[in-house]
């Protein structure tokens, strides 16, 4: 049977998109000097958090020096301090940091996870490689029963979402935009990346009425 540690090793000794493959494992021998100290992980990257999750938050891909590095999703840059100290506010985070995968951050009644598990150069995959990890993302969703709502982080994750639950027309992205999905809801927000949060695109107030809204879905 299938369960999510077998899938989270599948997604670890994953080579299938040699482009990806090539720059997850070269990002983590030149390292970024900050890091340079640092044992970078360098593979792809499962989803973390509490398998009861009723809340599926889904982004675009791990970051080169974020999870890429610390072998956990959204965890050590700038785009996860902003996710997590979100869930840590709607209460489904038991701490607001979150710096390397044995910090004591615990998720609960969430599950965080990436429509790519490894770092593309430019965070830009290519359509080929969002097809290839489109069965990791499959067996997810179908191990996690209870979900209720998702909350799509950008425009990549919100288009991979409405392709897998089927969602046809596909309604325009935009933040706070909720979508239903058959029994599940889409809620769409801008992603908490440097360029939105720097230009104030996106604000913490912004996201925080995202979790509230996903929060009172899920009860």
């Amino acid at each position: 049977m299938d369960s999510l540690a077998r899938l989270a090793v599948d997604v670890h000794e994953c080579v299938a998109c040699p482009r990806l493959v090539e720059w997850r494992e070269r990002v983590a021998v030149e390292k970024r000097a900050a890091f340079r100290y640092d044992d970078y992980w360098g593979r792809g990257v499962s989803g973390f958090g509490d398998p009861a999750a009723r809340l599926l938050v889904l982004g675009l891909a791990p970051g080169a020096h974020g999870a890429n590095r610390t072998g956990r999703v959204f965890t050590g840059d700038r785009s996860g301090d902003w996710l997590y100290r979100a869930l840590h506010r709607a209460g489904f985070a038991n701490q607001a940091a979150s710096t390397h995968r044995s910090d004591g951050l615990e998720l609960r009644g969430a599950w965080v996870t990436a429509a790519v598990k490894c770092a593309p150069p430019g965070n830009a995959p290519m359509p080929g490689e969002r097809d290839a990890c489109r069965p990791f993302l499959d067996r997810e969703i179908a191990l996690l029963g209870e979900l209720r709502v998702a909350v799509c982080l950008g425009n990549f994750a919100y288009q991979v979402a409405t392709d897998y639950f089927g969602v046809k027309p596909r309604p325009k992205f935009g933040h706070a935009v909720e979508v239903p999905a058959g029994g599940l809801t889409l809620l769409c927000s801008f992603h908490p990346s440097q360029q939105n949060t720097f230009t104030g695109k996106l604000t913490e107030p912004m996201i925080d009425a995202v979790f509230a809204r996903a929060k009172a879905i899920c009860r």
